[in-house]
């Protein structure tokens, strides 16, 4: 509320009489009171934001699963943000399986993802086998695991790279 003060009147000037100045004060209480109503009112009825994160389930230390090698799909992260992949299993001992034709593609909507869709339909619970070479970012992880998120594979595992997928890889860039 404003209100209005009168200064006290001083003694009487002859000539011209002016028009009394008025000061006036305003009271700031009931602005602060509803600035706070306000702040207290956006902050009850706000959204926090969630946090995004992905749950993964590691599987027990020391207990080797094995992989059919008709299910298993081998994706292995490259430099330059490359993504290295072939069907099956690389067993170089196993003379029976011939070696894997490793293919090139990217992160790109059109590369990985349209290759996981593709495996999904094929082979009923495809499983995927993750490998990060030395030269491979950690965004090149982070990206895969997005992908395996987005396209919903049920079974990925990260695996260390092997000295033969490695051959492979070089065999491959030459």
């Amino acid at each position: 509320m404003a209100e209005i003060q009168q200064q006290a009147a001083g003694p009487p000037k002859a000539g011209k009489r002016r028009a009394k100045k008025m000061s006036t004060r305003i009271d700031m209480t009931p602005m602060v009171d509803l600035a706070f109503l306000l702040l207290t009112f956006f902050m009850l009825t706000t959204t926090f934001a969630k946090p995004y994160t992905m749950e993964l389930t590691m599987p027990v230390k020391d207990t080797p699963t094995p992989v059919p090698g008709s299910r298993a799909m081998t994706i292995i992260l490259g430099k330059d943000h490359r993504v290295h992949y072939f069907f099956g299993l690389h067993t170089p001992n196993d003379n029976t399986v011939p070696a894997p034709e490793l293919r090139t593609t990217t992160f790109a909507a059109d590369g990985i993802r349209r290759v996981l869709l593709a495996r999904q339909q094929q082979v009923s619970k495809p499983i995927i086998l993750i490998k990060p070479s030395a030269d491979s970012k950690y965004q090149d992880m982070v990206d895969i695991l997005d992908e395996m998120n987005i396209t919903h594979q049920k079974k990925y595992a990260l695996v260390k790279i092997t000295q033969d997928d490695l051959t492979l890889l070089n065999s491959a860039a030459l």
